[in-house]
């Protein structure tokens, strides 16, 4: 497959025009493709429906990735994990502040009925050590709000059941073809 080109899930028994029903946005890669950069950039293109999420941030010290920060779309912020943090909750040399992390969701009106627009990244294995946060995620998928996420390639559990769900969108990004998928969400948030 041209890397250039958009590259999208097939879904057995799907259509390969997207589902005017479908309100759920899914965008995967590896790790380093621009997950992060390709979801700001959709933030900033979508402003105008006051959007209400997160993405996290990596910390970097002397050139040398640390940790992660939560950024919420709001402003707010917290720590998602560090190499410093203590605890039963890793990710490879990574501690993950679980409890952190559920008490910095449970600040985002996600449910507010005045909210049009969910963006969230990730959906990664950091974040799916909270249990309010994978309840969330089911919640999200079911409601009537455009939800926008990026989600990670590899992962078990809630990661791998999300991208297999008939109800979802699923892009594969690469540094080649980040703004071909931007103008592809663009085009189906547009479309009534």
């Amino acid at each position: 497959m041209n890397a250039g080109i958009l590259t999208r899930s097939i879904i057995p028994n799907r259509n390969k025009d997207m589902n005017p029903e479908i309100n759920n946005i899914l965008i995967t890669g590896l790790p380093g493709c621009g997950k992060t950069t390709l979801f700001r950039h959709l933030v900033k293109e979508l402003r105008h429906l006051e959007p209400v999420g997160f993405y996290t941030r990596e910390i970097k010290e002397g050139g040398v990735r640390k940790g992660f920060t939560l950024n919420g779309l709001d402003g707010t912020g917290g720590l998602l994990a560090h190499v410093d943090l203590p605890g039963r909750f890793r990710v490879g040399r990574y501690g993950v502040d679980a409890a952190g992390f559920d008490n910095f969701i449970k600040c985002i009106p996600f449910s507010d009925p005045t909210t049009r627009l969910i963006m969230i990244d990730e959906i990664g294995k950091m974040e799916c050590f909270s249990k309010r946060f994978i309840t969330l995620i089911s919640e999200l998928l079911e409601s009537k709000h455009l939800f926008i996420a990026t989600v990670a390639m590899k992962g078990g559990g809630l990661i791998a059941e999300i991208k297999k769900r008939s109800d979802i969108e699923l892009f594969e990004v690469t540094r080649k073809n980040q703004d071909n998928i931007i103008r592809q969400v663009l085009k189906l948030e547009s479309t009534p």
